[in-house]
């Protein structure tokens, strides 16, 4: 279980109950498959082999790089999965910025253990970190725009939560979660409805039928679809791989009646080009799908 510190950490980031459990029980499947993965049958044969199972010490984690540290929480259940007597000593908080050397997390334990554990908690914390750090990296362009920076669900399989939070940490905003907890009328489910309009109200029936409050949005490609939307009344209207041009003749059209994001390939280069546009959102899939894992080592103290 998260400690409450943790837990008040994500509710201090809005998170929802629902997605703190859904997160809980997402990690305790990953960090298990992970182990198993290194394990195998024989467990760490290096490490049966070379170190007395009785000696205890200490290690450090170093970051090899400058960026935000996130996913310390994960790296604690890690450890505690392969021995609950392992000591951590949190050098730096979540969403902190670190620097390259910097010791970030202190270990005292079996020493045995520690080396069990090293891979499986590093591949977290890199993971984790690289995409708070890719994140910041975006928002902090964006501090004199009131324009959001949104994920997508563009993220490793069995990760979805893991990685939404780590954009979280890096101060952008998770659009969706999944596929249930928004509508989001897609160029596919326009040619498969026979148009947007008929699209919103079979959705809007769809809702009222099954007592579901949930936001409405739209995707489209060009202004007449920009018009049709707007004459639906729907939440929020996405422009789709349009031009700079064409955005701005959009947001002209639109003139606030409706919230409006943009999508489709927007990198860090290009970024401020859209911001100019005064759109309301910016989702970029490479915020999960492209970050680099953040460089970390774990050094046994001689």
């Amino acid at each position: 279980m998260f400690l409450n510190s943790e837990v008040q950490l994500l509710k201090k980031l809005n998170l929802s109950d629902f997605f703190i459990s859904k997160l809980t029980s997402e990690l305790d499947v990953l960090i298990q498959v992970s182990l198993d993965e290194d394990l195998g049958n024989s467990g760490d044969v290096t490490s049966n082999a070379t170190v007395d199972p009785q000696k205890v010490g200490a290690a450090e984690i170093i970051a090899k790089q400058d960026g935000i540290f996130a996913g310390s929480f994960v790296v604690r259940r890690v450890f505690n999965k392969v021995d609950p007597s392992i000591q951590l000593d949190m050098k730096s908080n979540e969403g902190d910025n670190i620097f390259n050397k910097q010791n970030v997390i202190s270990i005292f334990g079996s020493l045995k253990s520690i080396l069990i554990g090293e891979r499986t908690a590093l591949n977290f914390l890199s993971r984790i970190s690289g995409v708070a750090t890719l994140t910041k990296q975006f928002t902090d362009c964006m501090k004199n725009s009131s324009t959001k920076i949104l994920d997508t669900r563009k993220t490793i399989p069995g990760w979805r939560y893991l990685d939404k939070y780590s954009v979280v940490i890096g101060g952008g905003y998770n659009h969706r979660i999944g596929l249930f907890d928004m509508i989001l009328i897609k160029e596919n489910h326009i040619a498969a409805s026979n148009g947007i309009t008929n699209s919103v109200n079979k959705c809007r029936t769809y809702l009222n039928k099954n007592k579901l409050n949930l936001r409405i949005e739209v995707e489209t490609r060009n202004l007449q679809e920009v018009k049709e939307a707007i004459d639906c009344n729907v939440d929020r209207i996405m422009l789709d791989n349009m031009t700079i041009e064409t955005i701005k003749d959009a947001v002209a059209l639109v003139n606030k009646k409706v919230a409006l994001e943009i999508s489709g390939g927007i990198t860090y280069n290009n970024l401020k080009d859209y911001l100019s546009t005064g759109v309301d959102y910016i989702s970029v899939g490479q915020l999960t799908h492209s970050a680099s894992a953040f460089d970390y080592s774990l050094l046994i103290i001689e």
